[in-house]
């Protein structure tokens, strides 16, 4: 286990919470990339497969919840669209 991974995931996933908490209170998508999204969850799978195979250790878990985050993240982007989309259908 590298403490540097450990800090990295750490300072990684506190920033996530402020962009969830962002996204479910504005009900928009501004300001969000879905693309930048997935790509970081790539990243986190990428993460998880290497600790699964080659160095399983309490790492493995850091990546797994910072995926849980932007996965939140992900879900409350496409919530956003449908509620754009509804909104537009209202006016």
């Amino acid at each position: 286990m590298s403490i540097f991974e450990v800090v990295m995931l750490i300072c990684f996933a506190s920033a996530w919470p402020f962009s969830i908490y962002k996204s479910y209170k504005s009900k928009q998508t501004a300001g969000k990339s879905l693309l930048f999204m997935y790509t970081i969850e790539v990243g986190y799978i990428a993460g998880l497969l290497h600790k699964y195979f080659y160095n399983m250790d309490g790492v493995f878990y850091l990546y797994l919840f910072n995926f849980c985050l932007v996965l939140i993240d992900i879900a409350l982007y496409y919530r956003n669209v449908a509620i754009g989309k509804k909104k537009k259908i209202e006016i």
